[in-house]
């Protein structure tokens, strides 16, 4: 892999069908806002992958975003990506988000958020993250 990283995870929403409709709507439109790969960004629309609708049409439901890039060196600025990547997160509804960070050198970090209530609304509280790190030799 030759100092290769890769970066992939996912946000989950617990969604009530009421509101189904307009939660996908907006978490579509942020990951769409996001900027296209061939401008070079940390974080970029082409690496989301947002389901259209859960097969799950009744009750509540999990909806997944899930995510993955490979980069060279990320590592170095992880501190900027993890902003970016929170600042994705406080435009967007979800319950909870993880992340995956697996370099040769230091192992596998794995970092967690949890929303504070039933779940994260735009423009709400500031998420905290939790990190869990593991390396094989």
């Amino acid at each position: 892999m030759d100092g290769e990283t890769v970066v992939y995870g996912c946000i989950k929403d617990c969604v009530p069908s009421r509101e189904a409709e307009e939660r996908l709507r907006i978490n579509r439109s942020v990951i769409e806002e996001l900027p296209p790969l061939e401008s070079w960004p940390l974080i970029s629309r082409e690496m989301f992958g947002c389901p259209a609708r859960s097969l799950l049409l009744n009750g509540p439901h999990t909806e997944v975003v899930h995510f993955g890039a490979a980069y060279q060196g990320i590592e170095y600025e992880w501190e900027l990506w993890l902003r970016e990547f929170e600042a994705v997160l406080a435009r967007m509804y979800w319950v909870s988000a993880t992340v995956h960070l697996e370099t040769e050198l230091a192992g596998t970090h794995s970092f967690h958020w949890d929303s504070a209530g039933d779940c994260h609304r735009p423009g709400g509280t500031a998420p905290r993250v939790r990190c869990e790190w593991s390396h094989e030799s």
